[in-house]
């Protein structure tokens, strides 16, 4: 599976107990929803677990996952990103994204001068912000991911129009 046929669902963010359960942070619509989209695999994709969410935790769930037994394997595994092949996820609404097909796309404003390089897309829980690479520097803007600030994102042709807020952007 490629990167481009898999899409990051979670994390584990560590042990949960003595008896190989993890905590685990859901990046889906619906949280719960990461346990059934069948085996997730890990980033090198080297190893594959079926989730069984037993509870809540802060910041997401507890969790049973295949072939950890002990607190040490669960530990061992903090920092695992899981990856969900793109089939097996539901089609978005069109006005709706997976970060992963954000990432990459080249921004414009409004005139046609290009801004930038979508570079990671962040939520610390107030909605969705893009970080752009400004090209030739090593400087970067975040950018919210709002519709007014992104009228158009156009998956086909790997570029987003925005209106970014004014002095957002240097030379813009």
């Amino acid at each position: 599976m490629t990167a481009e046929t898999r899409i990051c669902v979670g994390i584990i963010s560590g042990a949960f107990g003595t008896r190989g359960e993890v905590r685990l942070k859901s990046f889906t619509a619906n949280a719960e929803d990461i346990a059934s989209y069948g085996p997730l695999l890990s980033e090198d994709g080297q190893h594959s677990f079926d989730v069984a969410l037993i509870g809540e935790a802060k910041g997401g769930f507890t969790a049973r996952i295949t072939g950890v037994l002990t607190k040490e394997q669960a530990d061992a595994l903090r920092g695992t990103r899981l990856y969900a092949p793109r089939e097996a996820l539901p089609n978005l609404p069109d006005d709706e994204y997976y970060h992963a097909d954000l990432i990459g796309l080249k921004v414009f404003d409004t005139g046609g001068k290009q801004l930038g390089q979508v570079k990671t897309v962040l939520n610390h829980g107030a909605g969705d912000i893009l970080e752009i690479q400004i090209p030739s520097s090593a400087d970067s803007v975040l950018l919210p991911f709002t519709l007014s600030a992104v009228p158009t994102v156009d998956l086909r042709s790997g570029r987003i129009i925005t209106d970014p807020p004014e002095g957002l952007f240097p030379d813009a």
